[in-house]
């Protein structure tokens, strides 16, 4: 079914289908492209739900008409980071089927194990039946809270339950924290390439963002001191951990220098720790050897268990913790008590261990495959030392990352390019965050095969 979304999505962007035309009936598109009424009538459905069709009763289904856009402009700020979600959006459309690009695993690797059963029926500890009557506590389930605390215990890092917060994944984590620590104006360090839906976030807050280059072991400290002779930023946001975009990891000796120039200069770490339940415990992270003093560790299960499971966290400073806590009762009022529970029970039960067993299992053997075919390709890949999802291939010099991206959506193929990883945009970056699960897909290596040999 994908496929022939994808094929029909393409006909009308390449104008093979125009305004008003009417594509074939159900019955015959069926016969032509040799599927069952059904899955045919489910691409229908598909291709209106994303608006690239429209179903007239009785009639049949129709090309959309072009919406004329708007005459009011947003505000700059608002159109910065409406333009750093782009890559976001079309993860969530998913208008291509061959998805390199994607930050997410696929929904198979979730649902293809013994979670697509639990899933089916949920079953919640606690006495509870189904979903609760009532907001539930503003700092989130509790026995998940404890049952987190226990993991970072795992990665050295010591905090009892007030001190973690539960959020709707860890993008709801880092709008807490900069809802509450940053003002118009402030100045905010980001790893260069770095995390885009972040990017946005601060655009959206008014932040001056300063990009901090990011190297094979962590943040450049060189890079770093010259942009601390220049900014006094209020927050220093990096992963340390199978990096997104490049997949790289911390070092211990640019952990301890960057808590030092932390310490010197007064600035708060942000520590986004998504990967962390596939990664060894004893993996260097900055909250385990600060202690939550000056680092806010952010963590999450949406990347491990599900896109649509949002469940993540943050673990602080009481003092913070607190306040954050408070600006989340302003803003949500309360996480789904329902859903938390549910991932506490698939944590008690064992399932969720077996399935990140499986997980990991998954990525280990995507990414021998995809370092094999890519480096075979004759792209310039490094082996990350963690695991996690992602690989950053450089491209040729005298390859150009846009044309390369929008020739790849011709041809129904997602790349996500270097340049929205950089906070500035830096179309000279000439790079490619690709994922290890979709990196083996033929069309996908032919692709660049031919676009890098040119």
């Amino acid at each position: 079914m994908e496929s022939i979304v994808g094929r029909i999505s393409r006909m009308v962007a390449d104008g093979l289908l125009k305004p008003g035309e009417r594509v074939a009936s159900v019955r015959q598109a069926a016969r032509d492209n040799a599927v069952s009424k059904n899955t045919m009538a489910d691409a229908y459905d598909r291709l209106v739900a994303l608006a690239v069709l429209e179903g007239r009763p009785g009639s049949g289904y129709y090309v959309t008409a072009p919406v004329p856009s708007p005459a009011a402009r947003p505000p700059p700020h608002v159109t910065e980071a409406l333009d750093l979600v782009s890559l976001l959006r079309e993860q969530l459309d998913q208008r291509h089927a061959i998805r390199p690009g994607d930050g997410r695993p696929p929904t198979s690797w979730m649902e293809d194990s013994e979670l697509g059963a639990q899933f089916g029926r949920i079953r919640l500890p606690g006495g509870a039946r189904g979903v609760e009557d009532g907001y539930g506590n503003s700092w989130g389930y509790l026995p998940l809270r404890e049952r987190i605390c226990l993991s970072l215990g795992e990665r050295a890092i010591r905090c009892g339950p007030e001190q973690v917060l539960l959020t709707l994944g860890a993008n709801h984590a880092l709008d807490l924290i900069t809802r509450h620590l940053i003002e118009p104006g402030d100045t905010v360090f980001v790893d260069d390439p770095g995390y885009y839906p972040l990017f946005g976030k601060l655009r959206l807050a008014k932040a001056r963002i300063v990009g901090v280059r990011r190297e094979a072991d962590g943040p450049d400290l060189d890079d770093l001191s010259a942009k601390l002779a220049q900014h006094r930023p209020k927050l220093f946001f990096t992963q340390s951990l199978a990096h997104n975009p490049t997949g790289r990891s911390l070092s211990l000796s640019v952990a301890h220098g960057l808590l030092q120039a932390a310490e010197r200069h007064g600035f708060l770490i942000v520590e986004d720790d998504a990967f962390a339940d596939l990664l060894s415990p004893s993996s260097p992270r900055l909250a385990a050897l600060d202690q939550l003093q000056r680092v806010l560790y952010v963590g999450t299960f949406s990347k491990t268990l599900s896109a649509s499971v949002r469940v993540g966290f943050v673990a602080a400073h009481p003092r913070l913790a607190e306040a954050l806590c408070d600006i989340k009762l302003l803003t949500v009022v309360a996480t789904p008590d329902h859903v938390e529970r549910f991932v506490y029970g698939l944590i008690t039960r064992g399932h969720y261990l077996r399935h990140l067993r499986r997980l990991r299992n998954r990525i280990e053997m995507a990414m021998k495959k995809a370092l094999d075919d890519l480096n075979g390709i004759g792209l310039s890949v490094a082996p990350p030392r963690d695991g996690g999802f992602y690989l950053w291939a450089e491209l040729p010099r005298n390859t150009s990352e846009l044309e390369l991206c929008q020739d790849a959506a011709r041809h129904g193929i997602f790349l996500a390019p270097g340049s929205v990883f950089s906070p500035d945009r830096d179309a000279s970056r000439r790079a490619l965050r690709i994922n290890v699960a979709h990196a083996g897909h033929q069309d996908f290596l032919a692709f660049m095969r031919t676009a890098i040999n040119r």
